[in-house]
């Protein structure tokens, strides 16, 4: 087996650097705690393992063939997107409304500040569950992840190396490890920020920031051809 390696890595960091909805996943969850982020950095690269079973095995040809299967994973895709951003809107609202009844509560006397019921704290469970299944998902239903190993992939590949299916199977699994590799120093990096995120105002812009962007990639990824 005779593959371009050199060319291939430089193609994948590329791929890995220019920001996407990948990206954008695995920060908010790395923000909110480091396990959901590396949580949802592999719950991405099993989403990747999916497409490179379907490239090697010629199903990610008949999708790409096909206008009504390319739509359906497109919007499927577009609308799990839209749906992280209004949930992340809807959650920075919530938090200001909260934190708007808290001041109140300390307003009426420490009595009445005592009264309120602390917040229970996130399994550890519950939240690696919730960052892998939003890094799965997100990457699962992107119909340019699955494009990618269409596209990149065969011009890597070696005709007379031997199997080509061998040889997707080898080039995919190096860029699963290599995504995995990179976002965990991603994870390591978003996580130092968590102190500054965990003040209640830059929280509240973060979640209504990132919240836009998830809606905006959602409906730009519906509707661009």
């Amino acid at each position: 087996m005779s593959v371009d390696l050199i060319g291939f890595l430089g193609v994948v960091l590329v791929a890995y650097v220019v920001p996407g909805p990948d990206f954008l996943v695995v920060v908010r969850s790395a923000a909110e705690h480091p396990a959901k982020g590396r949580a949802a950095a592999l719950g991405a690269q099993a989403g990747l393992c999916v497409h490179m079973l379907a490239a090697a095995t010629g199903l990610s040809v008949i999708a790409a063939r096909s206008p009504v299967a390319y739509d359906a994973i497109k919007l499927l895709g577009a609308a799990y997107l839209v749906y992280l951003g209004v949930r992340a809107v809807l959650t920075a609202r919530r938090s200001a409304h909260e934190r708007a009844a808290g001041r109140a509560v300390e307003n009426d006397g420490p009595y009445a500040a005592a009264q309120a019921p602390p917040e229970e704290p996130r399994s550890a469970w519950a939240r690696w569950r919730s960052g892998f299944a939003q890094g799965f998902f997100t990457n699962v239903l992107n119909p340019k992840a699955a494009l990618f190993f269409l596209s990149v992939l065969p011009p890597f590949v070696d005709d007379g190396g031997g199997s080509r299916t061998q040889q997707i199977f080898f080039l995919g699994i190096l860029d699963v490890l290599i995504g995995v590799a990179y976002w965990f120093a991603l994870v390591a990096v978003a996580a130092r920020l968590r102190a500054l995120l965990a003040r209640p105002r830059v929280r509240h812009h973060w979640e209504l920031t990132t919240g836009w962007l998830f809606i905006v990639i959602g409906i730009g990824v519906a509707t661009v051809t």
